[in-house]
């Protein structure tokens, strides 16, 4: 398994020689009880403490190895190095049948505490250029453990579309000397078109030019470019963990399956890199959750010309969100 770039579109490419089979448990491997079945614990929460509630592991079937160095080098005028990395699961709650969105609102935190120090951990390391937070929710998304669980990746590389964000917020902040999301978070507050739900600290919207229906940003209303750093008191966790779970549960009425990404700041200590390349990071980027749900049906919003289509406005996905009774179990 290696990574190589497209010179053309600049992204990185995990290429792997044949695919490691699935995974053909009898029994959960993320279930209590069956620890053994799963590489050494890496975080755990409460800490010494047994029945644990949340806890991190090596993925079972890694995407990158943390071992060693990226190794990069040339083939003629294309690049390529190791997979270096490290993959991870977070096990959200002990209960295999209960999703993050079902939660408790102390439960919830503690997965996002595990997510922010985790990725706080991982940024330690000079060699992981991002960190990468995600979930995929349901088969129609690629979830290939049924027990509820979230994945954290950390690469030598940023990720394409983030690293598009990086660069258009930097200029942005160039240009106007103003944060681009703090922008569009105060447009979208004004006009309420979009708005999905808000309060004084959190905002959901569906974005102005969404890619698929009902695709949903969730964001701090106050600036903060870095997740971790802004979700390190108990309290912040808190109160995004039970705006988080309004969201996600309006969301599943119309949409049980979707992808949910975590988007953040790089991690400013990875070398080599070039001098001053975030000299304005803190100021010009704002981190948020991009939440793109998947819908069965034959309309597919996305092309192999890269253009998407979307055949629900953002603004009618907005107002049939916003009926929407949080209160409400998820479609089933």
């Amino acid at each position: 398994m290696e990574l190589r770039k497209d010179p053309i579109t600049q992204s990185w490419v995990i290429q792997v020689e044949s695919e490691s089979p699935r995974l053909e448990a009898e029994v959960c491997p993320l279930c209590p009880g069956q620890e053994a079945l799963c590489p050494k614990t890496i975080y755990v929460r409460p800490l010494d403490q047994a029945p644990w509630q949340v806890r991190v592991i090596p993925h079972l079937r890694p995407l990158y190895r943390i071992e060693g160095d990226a190794q990069r080098r040339a083939e003629g005028i294309y690049d390529q190095m190791h997979n270096l990395g490290a993959h991870e699961i977070v096990v959200e709650h002990p209960d295999h049948r209960l999703p993050l969105s079902q939660q408790g609102d102390d439960h919830v935190a503690l997965v996002l505490q595990a997510y922010a120090a985790r990725s706080a951990d991982l940024k330690k390391d000079r060699r992981f250029r991002y960190v990468t937070i995600f979930r995929n929710q349901g088969p129609l998304a690629g979830q290939d453990l049924s027990h509820p669980h979230s994945q954290i990746t950390a690469t030598p590389f940023i990720p394409r579309r983030v690293g598009y964000e990086l660069r258009s917020c930097k200029r942005y902040f160039e240009l106007k000397e103003r944060c681009l999301l703090c922008d569009i978070v105060k447009q979208e507050l004004t006009q309420q078109v979009r708005i999905v739900d808000s309060n004084d600290l959190f905002v959901a919207f569906c974005p102005f030019a969404s890619r698929v229906p009902y695709e949903t940003w969730v964001l701090p209303v106050n600036h903060h470019a870095s997740f971790e750093e802004n979700l390190i008191f108990d309290d912040q966790q808190f109160h995004f963990a039970r705006f988080l779970k309004r969201v996600l549960r309006r969301l599943e009425q119309v949409a049980p399956a979707y992808h949910l990404v975590v988007h953040t700041s790089p991690n400013v200590a990875f070398r080599p890199e070039p001098p001053g390349n975030w000299q304005s990071l803190a100021e010009d980027y704002h981190w948020h959750f991009e939440i793109l749900p998947i819908l069965p049906t034959k309309s597919k919003s996305y092309s192999l010309k890269e253009v998407y289509y979307n055949s629900l406005l953002p603004e009618a996905a907005a107002r049939e969100l916003r009926k929407l009774d949080p209160a409400t179990d998820r479609k089933r």
